[in-house]
């Protein structure tokens, strides 16, 4: 099984739990600590990789390093990670449930890359028309990329909207090499 599809389950499997459970909000607060710990620690995450290092041992490392951050309820789901041999994938089952979480909440990530910064209410007005194209909430992700030379570029999942000077350029020069005007 490809570890996409098994981060994928575990991270449905957690949420169905916990949203049964009705520890939703305590086990996102939970993950979004263990992520950032996870991010700081390229030894750790190293660690948990490793297939020199035992489940059991893997198991007590994330009940020693994360006791005091996750509840028994999320504790329990890390011990299963370590027996079953996923401890090496929670990068990416944090990643997963994280989207799964926005998905059921309307909320869609878009990256926007513009060539001058916007100002506020410009970036506002463009989060509307997007909320509006999508029909979902949007979180807006903005970065400046001055080599687009004017205009954005904005990805949605896997669709790209180039709407950059670099990109007409190219256009027109593959228009003009082609012969086709």
């Amino acid at each position: 099984m490809s570890s996409v599809i098994a981060s994928r389950r575990y991270a449905l499997a957690l949420l169905s739990a916990a949203e049964e459970g009705m520890f939703l909000d305590q086990a996102t607060e939970a993950l979004n600590s263990i992520k950032e710990t996870l991010d700081l620690s390229r030894d750790l995450v190293h660690v948990l990789r490793s297939p020199l290092i035992n489940g059991d041992q893997k198991k007590h490392i994330l009940e020693e390093v994360f006791r005091n951050v996750a509840d028994e309820k999320v504790m329990i789901f890390l011990r299963l990670l370590a027996q079953k041999k996923r401890a090496g994938l929670l990068q990416q089952i944090i990643l997963e449930f994280q989207k799964l979480l926005d998905e059921k909440n309307g909320i869609i990530n878009i990256d926007i890359a513009s060539a001058v910064k916007f100002s506020d209410e410009q970036e506002k007005e463009l989060v509307n028309r997007l909320s509006a194209y999508t029909g979902k909430n949007v979180r807006p992700k903005t970065t400046i990329k001055e080599d687009l030379l004017g205009g954005i570029t904005i990805k949605i999942g896997d669709t790209i909207l180039d709407g950059s000077v670099k990109h007409q350029l190219h256009l027109m020069k593959q228009a003009l090499t082609s012969g086709k005007i």
